[in-house]
């Protein structure tokens, strides 16, 4: 059944037939044909644009328009055709073995931290007071039973969005938790899946989306709209765009997110 969604768009003249798309999909929704990619099936595309990123050319876009519905069930025969693992269990092994890392970090080590009211600023060159109040922080690390979840309100950041941003822990930490992850480098499925977790069992009050102006970090946006479908919950969410320069460019506060 066709409904309007996000796809990729593949465009065929900027197209090379490297096939880094190919491998950065993880649903198998695209192959090379002709020396060319190609999309093969819309029931395939997820729409979260993971190979976005890893286009050389600039030929992978992001469009809505009336498509076939993602069916992962359909994925998970696609997988098996194609003899890799399927989704459910890179997820399950990923998460495995972050429980059984050495230094016990996602669920053993999972903690809300006390910190001050936000300090006023001090001298020049003053070491200022951390705002952050949880730990861990990165979103493959952090189990959605974590206790600072419940009720929480959550800044979902790029990861190189801290570095552009010279006050970035005090514009957006002070009273809230912190996510971050990479929607260029890190398993996008993985973060989808983390994600709708996390919403569908915590009561979440509002969400932040703070990510860099390079395209490839809008994945993030729409993981976190992705995800909200997933667990079908309605939460308030604000977007923030971050410039290279280090400017905020924008922030946009969207209405609560429907199933």
């Amino acid at each position: 059944m066709a409904r309007r969604r996000s796809i990729i768009r593949i465009d065929e003249e900027k197209c090379d037939g490297c096939g880094q798309c190919a491998i950065a999909c993880a649903e198998g929704a695209i192959e090379i044909v002709d020396g060319k990619a190609r999309l093969v099936s819309e029931t395939y595309c997820d729409g979260l644009g993971a190979c976005i990123g890893e286009c050389p050319q600039g030929a992978i876009t992001i469009e809505v328009r009336e498509a076939e519905e993602f069916d992962e069930e359909a994925v998970q025969r696609r997988l098996a055709e194609l003899g890799r693992e399927p989704a459910e269990h890179a997820h399950a092994h990923t998460e495995a073995a972050a429980e059984t890392l050495a230094c016990g970090c996602p669920s053993a080590l999972a903690r809300e931290l006390e910190r001050p009211a936000q300090a006023e600023a001090g001298p020049v060159g003053a070491a200022r007071p951390s705002q952050l109040r949880n730990w861990p922080v990165q979103l493959h690390l952090v189990p959605p039973t974590a206790p600072y979840l419940e009720g929480a309100e959550l800044v979902i950041a790029a990861d190189c969005t801290a570095f552009a941003l010279a006050d970035f822990n005090e514009r957006f930490l002070p009273g809230r938790k912190l996510l971050v992850g990479c929607p260029k480098l890190d398993d996008v499925a993985l973060h989808r899946h983390k994600l709708g977790s996390i919403f569908a069992q915590n009561d979440i009050r509002s969400i932040e989306v703070v990510y860099m102006e390079v395209p490839c970090c809008s994945g993030l946006v729409r993981l976190v709209k992705q995800a909200l479908v997933d667990a079908g919950k309605e939460i308030p969410v604000r977007l923030t765009r971050i410039g290279i320069h280090g400017d905020v460019q924008e922030t946009v506060a969207l209405e609560p997110a429907r199933a």
